[in-house]
């Protein structure tokens, strides 16, 4: 906004007193131009005499300076908008328009009265009249409406916007309403520190002004953190934090103590410097007194009278502490702790032990019967009937559990009975005259029962006088409870049952939406059905169970709004499928990890920039296959970049393989069943067919080099059989017999296929058809293997019952563990059933009834397993405790592996929480002696603790086996010496060499502190993995130091001393660059130490680099020594033109002819001479050119020299001229002493900072 203009008495005398400065400023003009200096008055005008307004505004001296002045409350204020500045332009309208219709609007909005008028200049002049706050916002409003807006940006420290925004956003919303601008902060997780203000120019400079105020305040002051032990927090901060709020205002300073809560002992002060250090200094001096003076004492209170030492909000303790001086420290709730502990001077803890007793016991607890539906009106509407109660005895703490049938009081004795004397009374008179009906309707009606926000419920419950309690959607419940006056209750049922029976009769529409949609449709925690159901409350919307799989979504409610919202969510569906193409992208499982990202980031970042909807599979699932959702082009965009992470990360080969499109389904078979049994023999390789109708022949094959050659090959041959002679039969065997049929590790099946020849396909898991197994191959193999597969299942096929005889001793075995064994031998043997004799009978005949070719097999499996019971022993292996967890491995996988390899069972002891060593002798007690019984024996020391043996069970052979197994993965630890000076190069950059020698030999690796100095390395893992790991790190050690002496190797050369700052290059590129590529390390000499050869550069590296070093430096002397200066005279005047703005046109000129060109410093002989340096064919053609820069440029400055002439001359020049100073007529001075200005040099006249000048007696009156 241009100008402001309020028009009051003052602003009025302050306009005539501007225009009188205006006409000084002319007659100055005037006296300059006559040459004659000015008076005295007309340089330094004087204030204008005293009148009414001035009085009004300065304070008078004395006891009235306190009564501040009576304003009006009304004011005006005139605010004029350019034509350049106006938003709506049209003249014919004026009035009528756009602007005045806005000018109505912010009348209403602000309160103001608006008048608008239009000046000569067409500018717009509004006239604003009310009360300041509505004028301000009244201005605001102006600003941002009908005058153009512009907008700038200031930067100023992230850290100190929060000083702008203010608290709750005060400062800010201030600051926008007194400079009419609008200001945009960035939020706190967006690094920019940049902060956009929006608004007239004059608005934005005065807020840019502003903000840069708030920000030079805020950079005035310090911060400084003192650790102090978090005991000593309530010395420091004094009962009722009254200690450091002194503090805080005797300095000035902010001092943030962390709440008790808060497990921190920093105590951080905010304030300016010299203040800040004084706080400091006296904090340390409470916490270093108390430290000295205080003791403590423990003592034990009851876990349920914490609360009451306490007191509320902590008031007990403060209390305490205010009284005695004494802090009590009382354990956290969730800790089973009674112990309190009182710290403090040690006269003083007598006094609060007291206390501390005194509060523990000053309260009691006590319980009202009453029914839990009554009482919700014992509390009363916003609780006015419990605060009848409270109010009176505030110390009673009154509890509502939900459910229970009582009410808690829980405060003083005294109080607690007359408060539950009070609610035995309120309770009874509310029996009396309440009464409660509970009815069924329908959960699905109960939104309409409501009606919209609310309408019919609450009509129900004026018009009754009752409450209506309805559960809420979630769950899911159909009951419906009604208090109050009994026969308001009685009416309110009616009612109700009445609406509910309407509402049976109201429409419900099927909707088919694909399942996929419905969670979208939902939204996260429900936030778009919300809106839907925002937007048509009378409809009823129930999704499916997802369980069930189902495409109907039920909508019901009105006719008309059914309809509505069929059309609204039909349309929402149509806008997904748009957005739902889906491509599956097979991704090695071990690299899903790095797709996802640290915390997700990179799976974030790839969904965010492509838009796209990306799920992985789960953890646990074999599943390798990522699907992504979204637009046809993004999903195809995020396909490109997972692929590129896993080639990046891994070996990965690609192949592509021409087959012809036509046999592109029949190779992938009935849901892929083909393409999968290839994919899974050859190691899980991914092979992708182009899609469907595309016409392209090409097959991408990717993963491992060798198993994709090896799937190449299958694929390639199975193609050339569907051409030429392929042949398919289906088979159907029952799901159980598949397993039966390929056989342990796939025997069975394998031999099949190298007898004829054929490939046989067994369906997975996720077929729907688990019986269908297909053979596919020439016609004659396939026949063949047909039929030995269905003699085979035929055989099964065949079912017999058959009995063994088993002791009833091994029974257990085989049912234990809900019959985990006889599930084994089911799956492995053909889903052949084997029924063992109830518990308690003492038969010993086992029934399997099955197919044949399984009964034989499943008695053969069961004969071994009774041959190993009865071949069973029991052996025990002492390990020390220690070593389980070690021993047992990650997840138990290493004692998981020694049972399956050795078919043992080991247990391990439980652990001993607390061992503790017998150090005292057994105490005798009745005459007994103490190495006679139980504890003599277990107070023997040469017997072996129980907790570290581990008891094995199987066959004697096996167990001894299993036992060395087990000794063999107790770790041992030996030292290896290695000088200290090679530690940082096993260790490696960030621990890389010392993790990757871990891992690689499963060891652990410890390096002494470098503040130990030591040589010794201790390693501890399994002794078979030690002595690779030691031969691996000497071997590692000798290569050091073999390297370390090649790298030594140091060779000098001598270059003049001239040429060395070419050799580094501007900021030391060259150099480095030479460093960089030959890995040495290149010094120069010392310019300041004489003792040093200056023209000696000395290269240390391996041999061979260090002399491609050396012959890198010496092309480049070669290439200076052939370089030749000459001087050119060039004009002082066309300098700087070509030079350029910071020397951008010398540079490409430097660079185009590969010379260098200096230019003459200020004060040089000779201003003209510029020196050329370079190769001499460079360095002339140079010279040419700059010549004719010359030429171009001279002409531009004689050309400008010719205008001078006609110009008057500036004020630099006349400052040329010598000067007599600033000289005026009539000042007071000349009536002291003489007519001569004062003297500027003179200390007296005008005293230096510091220096002491004798009081002088000024025409001003005296120094304030």
């Amino acid at each position: 906004m241009s100008s402001v203009a309020v028009l009051t008495q003052e602003s009025f005398a302050e306009h005539r007193s501007g225009l009188a400065q205006q006409q000084v400023k002319v007659t100055a003009l005037n006296s300059e131009e006559e040459n004659d200096p000015p008076t005295y008055k007309e340089a330094f005008p004087p204030l204008p005499e005293k009148a009414p307004c001035l009085e009004a505004a300065q304070e008078p001296a004395g006891p009235w300076s306190k009564i501040r002045p009576i304003k009006a409350s009304v004011i005006t204020q005139v605010f004029h908008v350019p034509l350049e500045e106006r938003k709506y332009k049209d003249m014919n309208q004026f009035g009528e328009g756009e602007q005045a219709k806005i000018c109505l609007d912010i009348m209403q909005k602000t309160g103001a009265h608006l008048e608008l008028s239009l000046a000569k200049d067409q500018g717009l002049s509004i006239m604003v009249s009310g009360k300041l706050e509505a004028v301000m916002k009244a201005r605001k409003e102006i600003v941002a409406r009908l005058q153009t807006q512009a907008s700038a940006t200031v930067a100023i420290p992230k850290e100190h916007h929060r000083f702008v925004i203010g608290k709750n956003g005060e400062k800010l919303q201030d600051l926008e309403l007194k400079t009419a601008t609008k200001i945009q902060i960035p939020r706190p997780d967006d690094p920019s520190n940049q902060i956009k203000i929006t608004g007239t120019k004059e608005g934005i400079e005065k807020a840019r002004h502003e903000i840069l105020l708030i920000s030079a305040e805020q950079d005035k002051r310090a911060v400084e953190r003192l650790d102090v032990e978090k005991v000593y927090h309530p010395f420091i901060a004094g009962p009722y934090n009254k200690l450091v709020s002194e503090l805080m205002q005797d300095t000035g300073t902010r001092i943030n103590i962390p709440p008790p809560s808060v497990n921190k002992t920093e105590i951080v002060f905010t304030g300016e410097k010299e203040q800040l250090a004084q706080a400091v200094a006296r904090v340390k001096k409470i916490y270093e007194e108390k430290k000295k003076k205080t003791t403590t004492i423990a003592v034990e209170v009851k876990k349920s009278q914490h609360k009451y030492v306490i007191g509320p909000k902590g008031n007990s303790l403060q209390e305490i502490l205010e009284k005695t001086g004494v802090s009590v420290e009382i354990p956290p709730t969730d800790s089973s702790s009674e112990t309190v502990i009182l710290r403090g001077e040690p006269e003083k803890l007598g006094q609060a032990l007291t206390e501390v007793y005194a509060k523990a016991n000053s309260f009691t607890v006590s319980s009202v019967s009453a029914p839990s539906w009554l009482h919700r009106f014992i509390i009363g509407k916003k609780g006015q009937n419990l605060a009848k109660i409270t109010q009176q005895m505030p110390k009673v703490h009154i509890e509502f559990t939900e459910g229970e049938d009582k009410i808690t009081l829980e405060g003083p004795t005294e109080d607690v009975n007359v408060a539950q004397e009070q609610i035995e009374v309120m309770v009874k008179d509310l029996i009396n005259r309440m009464d409660y009906a509970e009815i069924n309707v329908d959960h699905k009606f109960h939104r309409h029962l409501i009606g919209k926000n609310g309408a019919n419920i609450n009509r129900i419950k004026d018009l009754y006088k009752v409450s209506v309690r309805i559960p809420p959607d979630n769950e899911k419940s159909n009951l419906i409870r009604i208090e109050g006056d009994p026969q308001g209750v009685q009416q309110a049922k009616k009612e109700l049952l009445e609406l509910a029976s309407r509402m049976e009769n109201e429409r419900t529409k099927d909707l088919i939406i694909e399942q996929k949609f419905h969670r979208t449709i939902i939204g996260q925690k429900g936030e778009r059905i919300r809106e839907i159901r925002e937007k048509f409350p009378e409809v009823i919307i129930n999704f499916p169970d997802p369980a069930h799989k189902s495409d109907i979504v039920q909508l019901r409610g009105p006719k008309n709004e059914v309809e509505k919202c069929t059309k609204y969510m039909q349309k929402m569906v149509a806008d997904l499928v748009e957005n739902s193409f889906s491509i599956s992208v097979p991704i090695f499982k071990q690299f899903h990890k790095n797709i996802i990202g640290k915390g997700g980031a990179n799976i974030k970042k790839i969904r965010e920039e492509s838009n796209t909807k990306i799920d992985l599979p789960a953890e646990n699932s074999n599943s390798e296959t990522i699907v992504i959702t979204g637009k046809r082009a993004n999903c195809e965009a995020a396909r490109h970049r997972i692929l590129a992470i896993q080639k990046e990360l891994a070996n990965i080969t690609e192949v592509e393989v021409s087959i012809p499109s036509k046999l592109h389904n029949s190779l992938i078979g009935a849901k892929g069943r083909f393409i999968r049994s290839i994919m899974e023999e050859c190691g899980g390789v991914h092979i992708h067919f182009p899609t469907e109708g595309s016409g392209s022949d090409t097959v991408t094959i990717r993963g491992p080099a060798q198993d994709v050659e090896k799937a190449k090959k299958q694929l390639l041959h199975l193609a050339e059989e569907k051409q030429t002679k392929s042949y398919t039969v289906d088979l159907r065997a029952k799901p159980e017999y598949h397993k039966f049929l390929i056989g342990k590790g796939g025997g069975n099946i394998r031999k099949v296929r190298d007898n004829t020849g054929a490939r046989i396909i067994f369906p997975t898991s996720e077929d729907k058809d688990q019986e269908l197994i297909t053979i596919m191959g020439t016609e004659e193999a396939v026949k063949e293997a047909q039929k030995e597969l269905e003699a085979l299942i035929k055989n099964l096929d065949n079912v017999v019952e058959d009995s063994m005889v088993v002791d009833p001793k091994h029974h257990r075995h085989f049912v234990i563990r809900r019959g985990q064994v006889l599930r084994e031998i089911a799956d492995e043997y053909g889903g052949v059933m084997v029924s063992f004799p109830r518990s308690g009978t003492q038969s010993d005949k086992v029934t399997l009834k099955g197919a044949k070719d399984c009964v034989e097999a499943a008695k053969k499996r069961i004969q071994e397993i009774i041959e190993d019971l009865e071949a069973q022993v029991t052996i025990e292996c002492t390990i020390p405790q220690k070593f389980h967890r070690s021993i047992m491995g990650p997840k138990g996988s290493r004692i998981q592996q020694i049972t399956r390899d050795y078919g043992v069972q080991i247990k391990f002891p439980d652990r001993e929480e607390n061992p503790a060593p017998v150090t005292e002798p057994v105490v005798q007690e009745n005459g007994e002696e103490g190495g006679e019984g139980k504890d003599g024996k277990d107070a023997d020391p040469s017997s072996p603790k129980k907790c570290d043996i581990i008891i094995i069970s199987g066959r004697r052979e096996k167990c001894e086996a299993a036992k060395e197994a087990l000794q063999a993965l107790v770790p041992v630890t030996i030292e290896v010496e290695v000088p200290f000076d090679l530690h940082r190069y096993i260790i490696g950059q960030k621990g890389s060499g010392i993790r990757k020698m871990m891992d690689e030999f499963e060891v652990n690796i410890q390096v002494p502190a470098p503040e130990l100095q030591s040589d010794i390395i201790t390693i501890t893992g399994l002794a078979t993995n030690l002595d690779p790991t030691v031969c691996s790190l000497l071997f590692y050690l000798t290569l050091l130091l073999l390297f370390q002496a090649l790298r030594s190797f140091k060779l000098t050369v001598t270059v003049d001393p001239k040429y060395h700052p070419k050799i580094i290059g501007r900021k030391g590129a060259v150099i480095t660059q030479i460093r960089t590529e030959h890995e040495v390390n290149i010094q120069f000499p010392d310019k300041d130490d004489e003792s040093q050869a200056q023209d000696q550069i000395t290269i240390t590296g391996y041999e061979k680099n260090a002399e491609a070093a050396r012959d890198a430096i010496m092309k480049i002397v070669g290439e200076l020594e052939q370089m030749v200066s000459e001087d050119v005279t060039l004009d002082h005047r066309v300098h700087a033109r070509i030079i350029g703005a910071r020397g951008k046109a010398i540079r490409k000129i430097m660079d185009e002819f590969k010379v260098d060109i200096r230019f003459p410093q200020s004060g040089a002989p000779d201003p003209n001479c510029v020196t050329v340096t370079g190769l001499p064919e460079n360095v002339e053609e140079a010279i040419d050119h700059i010549l004719n820069l010359e030429e171009e440029y001279l002409a531009d400055v004689v050309d400008n020299e010719a205008m001078q002439v006609y110009m008057k001359p500036s004020s630099h020049e006349e400052s040329k001229a010598p000067s007599k100073g600033f000289v005026v007529r009539d000042a007071p001075w000349a009536t002291v002493n003489n007519e001569k200005a004062p003297d500027m040099s003179s200390s007296e006249d005008f005293p230096s900072f510091g220096a002491q000048v004798a009081p002088k007696t000024l025409p001003w009156g005296p120094k304030r």
